[in-house]
């Protein structure tokens, strides 16, 4: 395809610029769907975001040849934010051709995963972090969302850890994420493993906290003994203190 440059100017920027993705791109083989977000914040100014969702079983090939035009887009249009659709993963396109060619294997790993039903991989750059992810996954269920979320950061594995901080979050009868310093939460997968280990979870969330860096909330089945599930908890993740909770499905 022609990658036209976006020219003149519109008091609703953003706007404008949603409009001229959605030319750009309409009638592109193997795109079912143009998606546009307008931004405008000034008069003159403003931002969009464009989505392309490609046909079910679009060959892997074609969707690394649409995300090097993507990628090409993007370099010329710096308002616009690329995004792609592909097998029930989202992704963004930057400019950047290292990062970009980073999330495009992680899409292929995560498309090949059936412990995966969707993700979101969003690019999150920050004052801080200017190569920072923001990526969500849906897991089949709890054990595979926390197999997921490990193999996210380990070298080797089934996935590759995306080189840049990454913010993660993956859900699936189970809820975990990243701490509040966007790190791995050692101690409240220990926590939880350590309850798993001795009785049945019925849910449970690692989220991330502002004071202790995560929060762990479980509960565990009607009949596990919830006090001793407690102490396992607290054993395993003592820098928590009272960001750790178990209760009971029978008293919740």
């Amino acid at each position: 395809m022609s990658l036209p440059t976006l020219s003149g100017c519109a008091i609703d920027k953003g706007t404008a610029l949603a409009a001229g993705f959605e030319e750009d791109w309409a009638g592109t083989p193997d795109v079912t769907q143009v998606d546009t977000t307008k931004n405008n914040t000034l008069p003159f100014a403003g931002t969009s975001t464009g989505t392309l969702t490609l046909k079910d079983g679009t060959p892997a090939n074609r969707v690394t040849e649409l995300v090097g035009e993507m990628r090409e887009y993007v370099t010329r249009h710096d308002k616009i934010t690329g995004r792609i659709t592909a097998d029930g993963v989202t992704f963004t396109v930057v400019a950047d051709k290292a990062r970009t060619g980073e999330v495009l294997t992680l899409w292929r790993s995560l498309t090949a995963d059936d412990r995966v039903v969707a993700a979101d991989i969003n690019d999150a750059r920050s004052k801080k972090a200017t190569d920072r992810w923001r990526i969500d996954v849906t897991a089949v269920d709890a054990t595979g969302a926390l197999a997921v979320f490990k193999d996210m950061y380990a070298e080797g594995d089934r996935h590759r850890p995306l080189s840049g901080v990454m913010v993660l979050r993956v859900t699936g009868g189970l809820f975990v994420e990243t701490d509040f310093n966007d790190a791995f939460p050692t101690e409240a997968i220990a926590a939880y493993e350590a309850v798993l280990a001795q009785y049945p979870v019925a849910r449970a969330s690692l989220r991330r906290d502002a004071l202790h860096g995560s929060a762990v909330d479980i509960v565990v089945a009607e009949g596990a003994d919830q006090n001793h599930a407690g102490e396992l908890a607290r054993s395993a993740a003592p820098n928590l203190g009272t960001a750790v909770k178990v209760t009971s499905a029978g008293t919740d």
